[in-house]
């Protein structure tokens, strides 16, 4: 298999969860601004959610265009990505229509930790493809982003019990750090290929 068969079904699923994700609502009832008002926390699960769909979709666009080889292992290591990435509906689903209660809260950044793992050894896996030295692998060590999330993702997981707006808070500000796209991966693939 080639890599753009991976990223192609890779696509696919990412839209399939956003289609997913924007099904949850229902049309409310009545005719004014007002019934909106009870879909507000649907609708902020929602665009958090889908800027955290949006990163991931980017991010592992980037992210497979370093693959030199793709091997059973890549693709297990992209389906656990994939895998977790599928619960976003879900636990977005759940938070908002729990008026971000604890629990649900708690899940969402569970499922957002796991991703972000699942996405640290996918890459991992990729840059073991590359010498250590080589501009890539370089680049992509120097994850600040990457290493710092997962500690934002602990904090908004014991938060959510205290304060679950505490929480999304953490929520809000990894997407927030990982809303600019991550310029490392074009500038070594541009570097190793001169």
């Amino acid at each position: 298999m080639k890599v753009n068969r991976m990223e192609a079904f890779s696509d696919g699923v990412l839209a399939i969860i956003i289609t997913i994700m924007v099904l949850e609502f229902k049309v409310p009832e009545g005719h004014d601004w007002h019934p909106l008002t009870d879909l507000i926390p649907k609708i902020l699960s929602y665009a958090v959610s889908f800027a955290y769909v949006g990163i991931y979709w980017n991010n592992h666009h980037h992210l497979l265009h370093t693959v030199h080889t793709l091997s059973g292992k890549l693709m297990w290591l992209n389906l656990l990505l994939l895998f977790w990435l599928s619960l976003v509906p879900f636990s977005t689903a759940w938070m908002g229509e729990s008026d971000f209660a604890a629990t649900p809260t708690a899940l969402y950044g569970i499922v957002l930790l796991c991703a972000a793992i699942s996405y640290t050894l996918l890459q991992r896996a990729i840059m073991k493809q590359h010498a250590s030295d080589s501009a890539i692998v370089l680049a992509m060590g120097a994850d600040m982003k990457g290493k710092i999330s997962p500690l934002f993702y602990i904090l908004a997981i014991a938060t959510a019990y205290l304060n679950a707006w505490v929480s999304c808070f953490f929520y809000v500000l990894v997407a927030v750090i990982w809303f600019v796209p991550d310029k490392r991966i074009e500038r070594a693939l541009k570097i190793s290929s001169m």
